[in-house]
C-alpha cells in the first residue's frame, strides 16, 4: 500500500467517510452492462442456488435451482442464464468497424498493416465482487467442456445445446479479468475500492453493503457505524438486512429458512411421484408449485438488496469523468472480444484446462506488461495517483528557471538542450538516469545530468534527447521554455514487448515439446462439480 493510500484511509478513519483514492474513473463502464448477482449452495461451490440478471436495473431476471442436487435442475438453469448472456453477446459481435492491425507477411516476413473487423463495442458483465468473479470462471470451466446430445448422442447426462458455448464465453471473461486494467468482467467492490479509501481493511471492502456505507454513509452515521450495520445487523426473524455479495449465504439464512423450504419442496417431489390417480396428482402438483414458489422468493430475498447496491454503485462510478486512456485499454478488450467471436465462429475448441508452455508464458507476459501499463498509465491521468508516485520518489514536478541549447558531437551534430528545474520533490534519481514527460500524448525521454552546481538540491538539470524533429533546431513547442511547470516520471510510459516465443511444436522436450508427440488431453466427461 502507497503512503497516500495509507494516509487515505487514515483520514477516512477520522472524518468517518470514505476519501477519494483517484480524481477520475479509471475501469470503463459501458451504457449497457450485465449485472450477475449469483448465488450458490452452502459447501458446493459449483452447484449454484440461483441469480438476478439482467441490463435492466428495474427488471431484473430472476433465476433459481430448487434442488441444487438435481443435475437436470441445474442444467436448466444453465440453459436460462445461456438464454440471457449470449443473446446479450451476440447483440455485441454483429456490429463491426474496419481498422487495421500489425501481421507478419509469410512471404518476406515483414511486418504489414492489414484492414480487418473490429467489433465496435464489446459486453461487459459486472459481478458485486472477486468472489463473482471466481464463480463466473469456475461456471466455464464446468461447462465448456460439455458435450450435447448433438454432439455425441451416446454421451451421459447431456448438456442443454447451448450450455457449452455459454462456458466458452464465461472462460474468456474470466481470463480477461485477470489482465490488468481489463473491463470485460469487473468486480464492482474493486473498483469502487480502487476509487474511494475506506476506514477498514481490504477484505472487509469486499462486502458490497460496508462498502457503500462508507462511501455514503446516511444521514447522522459515520461509515464506520453504517459499515457495522450492514454487516452484523438483523431482522426480527434473525436474518442479516444486507445480505452477503454473493455467492455465499449466510448459514441463519439456510439453516431456518432455505433448508426447510427445500425439504418441503423435496417432499413435494416426492409425493407427486407416488400420486396413483390424476385428481391426487393435481393436488400434489400444487403443493410442488407451492413450494418452489417459495424457494423463488427467498433467493429473491437474497439476491435483490444486492442487486439494487450494484446499481448504487455503477451511479457513484459513473459521477467520475473518465480517464484518457481508459478508452485505449477499452480498445485491447474490443480486440480480445472479437478475436475470441472469431475463433467461436471458426469452430475451433474450447479452452484447454492446462496451456502449454508458450502460451502460458505470453499469459504472464502480458499480465505482467499491463500491469505496468496501467501503473503508468493511472498516474498520468490522474494528479492524486501521480502524487503517489512522488510520495515514492518515482516523479517529480517542477518549475523550468534555465534552458541552455547544446549539441551532441558527431558529423550531423543533433539538439541536446539542457533544462534546469526547480522542483521539491526528492526522486530517487541516479547518474544519466532517464526521466519522461508527456508531450503531445507521446513519452519524450531526458538524462539525468546531474545539480546545478549550487546549494540548493533542488535544481535538477535535465538533457532533452529525443521528439524534437530531425533538423538541427528543435521543433515549436518540444523544448520546454522558462517558467513552465512539468511533471517528469523515473518509469517509462509505453512498455515493450519481450521476446518471440518460439512455436509450441518447437519448443524443448522439458516444456512439453519434442521429441515425441504426446496425446493431447481429452475434454472432461465428468468434472468435479458434479460429484456430490
Amino acid at each position: 500500500m502507497s503512503l497516500i493510500a495509507t494516509l487515505a484511509r487514515l483520514e477516512a478513519v477520522t472524518t468517518g467517510r470514505a476519501q477519494p483514492a483517484a480524481t477520475v474513473r479509471h475501469r470503463r463502464l459501458s451504457d449497457r452492462p450485465l449485472v450477475f448477482v449469483p448465488l450458490t449452495t452452502a459447501g458446493e461451490a459449483g452447484a449454484p442456488l440461483g441469480a438476478l440478471v439482467g441490463t435492466d436495473r428495474d427488471a431484473p431476471r430472476l433465476l433459481v435451482v430448487p434442488q441444487p442436487r438435481d443435475r437436470d435442475l441445474r442444467f436448466a438453469f444453465l440453459a436460462e442464464l445461456a438464454d440471457v448472456v449470449l443473446p446479450y453477446i451476440d447483440s455485441y459481435a454483429d456490429v463491426v468497424e474496419a481498422a487495421e492491425r500489425g501481421e507478419t507477411d509469410p512471404g518476406t516476413g515483414r511486418r504489414v498493416k492489414v484492414e480487418v473487423e473490429l467489433c465496435a463495442d464489446a459486453p461487459q458483465l459486472i459481478v458485486p465482487s472477486r468472489a463473482g468473479v471466481d464463480f463466473v470462471r469456475l461456471l466455464g470451466r464446468s461447462m465448456r467442456f460439455r458435450r450435447t446430445a448433438e454432439q455425441d448422442p451416446e454421451t451421459p447426462y447431456p448438456a442443454p445445446p447451448r450450455v457449452p458455448l455459454l462456458g466458452r464465453w464465461l472462460t474468456h471473461f474470466g481470463e480477461r479479468a485477470r489482465v490488468p486494467g481489463s473491463s470485460l468482467l469487473l468486480a464492482l467492490t474493486e473498483v469502487l475500492g480502487r476509487h474511494w479509501a475506506t476506514g477498514q481493511s481490504g477484505l472487509e471492502d469486499q462486502h458490497l453493503g460496508a462498502l457503500l456505507a462508507w462511501i455514503a454513509p446516511p444521514d447522522g452515521a459515520t461509515g464506520a457505524e453504517a459499515a457495522l450495520r450492514a454487516e452484523l445487523a438483523r431482522d426480527a426473524d434473525g436474518q442479516l438486512w444486507c445480505p452477503p455479495a454473493g455467492p455465499a449465504t449466510d448459514p441463519a439464512f439456510d439453516n431456518k429458512l432455505l433448508a426447510p423450504a427445500i425439504e418441503r419442496y423435496n417432499g413435494a417431489r416426492t409425493a407427486l411421484a407416488a400420486a396413483e390417480d390424476g385428481l391426487e396428482a393435481d393436488d400434489r402438483l400444487g403443493a410442488l408449485t407451492t413450494a418452489e414458489r417459495e424457494i423463488h422468493e427467498l433467493v429473491r430475498s437474497r439476491t435483490l438488496p444486492t442487486w439494487q447496491r450494484v446499481w448504487e454503485g455503477l451511479d457513484l462510478l459513473r459521477a467520475l469523468p473518465e480517464g484518457a486512456h481508459v478508452e485505449e485499454r477499452w480498445t485491447r478488450d474490443r480486440w480480445s472480444f472479437t478475436g475470441h467471436r472469431d475463433r467461436v465462429v471458426a469452430g475451433e475448441p474450447p479452452q484447454p484446462r492446462r496451456d502449454d508452455a508458450v502460451t502460458a508464458a505470453n499469459k504472464l507476459a502480458t499480465r505482467e506488461r499491463e500491469q505496468a501499463r496501467l501503473d503508468a498509465q493511472e498516474a498520468l491521468d490522474d494528479p492524486l495517483v501521480m502524487a503517489g508516485r512522488r510520495l515514492a520518489g518515482e516523479a517529480f514536478t517542477g518549475e523550468v528557471v534555465d534552458v541552455v541549447m547544446t549539441y551532441s558531437e558527431g558529423k550531423r551534430p543533433s539538439p541536446r538542450p539542457l533544462v534546469t528545474v526547480r522542483t521539491d520533490d526528492r526522486p530517487y534519481l541516479g547518474e544519466r538516469a532517464k526521466v519522461f514527460r508527456s508531450l503531445g500524448g507521446k513519452p519524450q525521454a531526458a538524462e539525468f545530468a546531474g545539480r546545478d552546481g549550487t546549494e540548493d538540491e533542488g535544481l535538477l538539470v535535465l538533457r532533452i534527447v529525443d521528439r524534437m524533429g530531425r533538423g538541427k533546431e528543435p521543433e515549436r513547442g518540444s523544448v520546454p521554455e522558462k517558467g513552465d511547470l512539468l511533471c517528469f516520471t523515473l518509469f517509462e510510459h509505453e512498455q515493450r514487448g519481450g521476446a518471440k516465443l518460439p512455436d509450441p511444436e518447437e519448443t524443448p522436450w522439458t516444456h512439453g515439446g519434442p521429441p515425441g508427440e504426446r496425446t493431447p488431453e481429452a475434454p472432461d466427461s465428468l468434472t468435479q462439480e458434479d460429484v456430490l
